[in-house]
């Protein structure tokens, strides 16, 4: 929670001026039942009433004087915790942008949404509460202790009684909260995974009539969140009422004893009736410190996950290692990758490719095509071997110079909801030439044409008032408009026909010549050209070479163009 409360370091000369109209409300607040003793006491006995009159307007003077501060402290403080909580979430999403891909694996994604959702809500909510109530209730609890004190001696003792009772009830509130508000986040955790998911496949939902099926894969999660909200409200929401009885029980004490001391004239009636007012005010600023401990919990487990984040380890170091001299642009030795650290996913993956050449990645679902595509951008750092690109380790090459190098269109992309231009543009300030040339060369500037507001045209949340192959086309453009010096297309044609998945090599072929290219494909006339294939395989390479090669050598990718392609395999 200290790193969260290190928020409000910029804001200090803020919070010390609502803080001190706080203060200065609440001592002006506090002084109104010790007027009213006096008014009755000592002024009312008198029968002036201008005397009267004079006493209550300085109680209405008082009240508003109370009100006016509290409510610009309250309004201070709501700003400070909104700013506070906007730079936490900003500071939240740039570390979570940056995140390894091992550690946004560690945490989950349903997770880090949680976390920067709900747990900054709570956050804020917390640093609201602290600056409004952390300094009004400690005044008005201990100011009230010390009047009653200074009023009746003997009464403020039948109060004091009861406080253990109540300090140990709020202790035990704290001790027990915490676990069970952070069992309470985990589980939300699951409620965002599962809403996802369900976001996510609505129309394979539909599509199969697993509806019902769903609603009660998420009735079961809900139940979870509810059952976990339900144990740790219940035990935050016991200790109210335990105090509210104490705090009755004391005052019911103090109006016995009060009464048997008017009556022996060791008291008097306005000082009973301040007396009350001062319990009452008392037992409120009691509460509001359980609220705050209350708040305190919920918002110390929020913090700790979001702590967590922020304090995540970056994984991915820059390294000094000497560079190699080769006449190769791309160069994978003896590559070795495990994302469990058990099993290796990809095994000894040793290939060279020169600028301007094709690779071209074929093998079954999880063989590791993607994963090597992600080893090259470095998404995660290999087990063992190396990885050069113009003779340099990929582990050398600051992380912002090494992704300029790259074009990526990744098997399941996203688009946004925004324009067209935007979508392929991406922040990059790229010109209206560059943008109409890569939607040209990627075979999606007939369509775009056809529009009537043409690149302007804005599409749906992750482009779904498109096409999937004009998703494609589009995603494709993206990856082309930067000019890249190398472009991977993982699977990323899967939805064109043939014919245009042809014209988009051929184009690739004449415009980018200098670009080197790696396809992930399923369909082998994607990759019949390329200069280099390699046949993966439960992450082993198991056929390397040219497409004649391969049919000659290597059963399973001949098997695969036979397949496919049938005659033309021996073409």
């Amino acid at each position: 929670m200290r790193k969260i409360l290190s928020y409000l370091k910029p804001y200090g000369a803020r919070i010390a001026l609502g803080l001190f109209i706080k203060t200065s409300g609440t001592m002006i607040e506090l002084v109104l039942p010790y007027i009213l003793s006096h008014l009755i006491d000592e002024v009312a006995p008198t029968k002036n009433m201008k005397l009267v009159a004079f006493w209550g307007v300085i109680m209405v003077l008082c009240a508003v004087g109370a009100w006016v501060g509290n409510v610009t402290a309250n309004r201070m403080a709501a700003r400070v915790s909104s700013w506070a909580t906007r730079n936490i979430r900003q500071d939240l999403f740039r570390k979570i942008s940056y995140l390894s891909s091992r550690k946004t694996d560690e945490f989950t994604i349903p997770s880090l949404v949680s976390r920067l959702s709900s747990d900054t809500y709570n956050i804020h909510h917390f640093l609201g509460m602290i600056q409004r109530m952390g300094i009004r209730a400690p005044i008005l609890m201990i100011g009230g202790l010390a009047i009653t004190f200074s009023i009746d001696p003997i009464l403020t003792l039948v109060l004091v009684a009861v406080m253990p009772l109540i300090i140990l009830v709020t202790t035990l509130r704290i001790k027990k909260g915490f676990p069970l508000f952070r069992k309470v986040q985990e589980a939300q955790d699951d409620l965002v995974r599962k809403v996802r998911e369900n976001i996510t496949g609505v129309r394979v939902i539909k599509a199969l009539s697993k509806t019902e099926y769903e609603k009660e894969k998420f009735g079961e999660v809900n139940s979870k969140v509810v059952a976990s909200e339900m144990k740790a409200n219940i035990v935050m929401m016991l200790t109210g009422p335990m105090m509210n009885l104490f705090m009755n029980i004391g005052i019911t004490f103090v109006v016995v004893v009060g009464a048997y001391r008017v009556a022996s004239g060791a008291s008097k009636a306005g000082v009973i009736l301040a007396f009350l007012s001062y319990f009452t005010i008392i037992l409120n600023a009691i509460m509001s410190v359980s609220r705050i401990f209350t708040m305190y919990t919920r918002a110390a487990a929020s913090g700790e996950r979001v702590a967590e984040v922020l304090d995540a380890e970056d994984e991915l170091f820059l390294t000094d290692d000497a560079p190699i001299e080769t006449d190769h642009h791309i160069v994978f030795d003896h590559v070795s990758f495990s994302y469990n650290g058990v099993r290796d996913n990809l095994s000894d993956i040793s290939f060279e490719l020169k600028r301007g050449q094709m690779l071209g990645l074929i093998g079954p679902t999880g063989s590791g095509k993607t994963t090597l595509i992600q080893l090259l951008l470095r998404f995660y750092d290999v087990g063992s071997g190396h990885i050069y690109i113009d003779g340099r380790e990929i582990r050398t090459i600051p992380f912002e110079e090494l992704h300029r190098m790259f074009g990526v269109v990744f098997q399941n992309d996203a688009l946004f909801a925004d324009t067209l231009r935007e979508n392929i543009d991406f922040g990059r300030v790229l010109t209206d030439e560059d943008i109409a040339h890569a939607a040209e060369c990627a075979q999606a500037k007939e369509f775009i044409d056809s529009l009537d507001d043409g690149y302007s045209h804005a599409l749906a949340i992750r482009g779904m008032n498109l096409s999937g192959g004009q998703r494609q086309r589009v995603l494709i453009s993206r990856a082309l408009a930067g000019n890249p010096d190398i472009l991977i297309l993982d699977d990323s044609s899967s939805a064109l026909d043939y014919k245009t998945d042809a014209k988009l090599r051929r184009a690739i072929d004449k415009d980018y010549s200098n670009t080197t290219t790696v396809v992930v494909a399923q369909r082998v006339s994607s990759i019949k050209n390329a200069d280099l294939i390699l046949v993966i395989e439960d992450g082993k390479v198991i056929g390397s070479g040219k497409h004649e090669e391969l049919v000659a050598t290597c059963e399973s990718y001949r098997e695969i163009s036979e397949m496919q392609m049938g005659d033309e395999t021996h073409a």
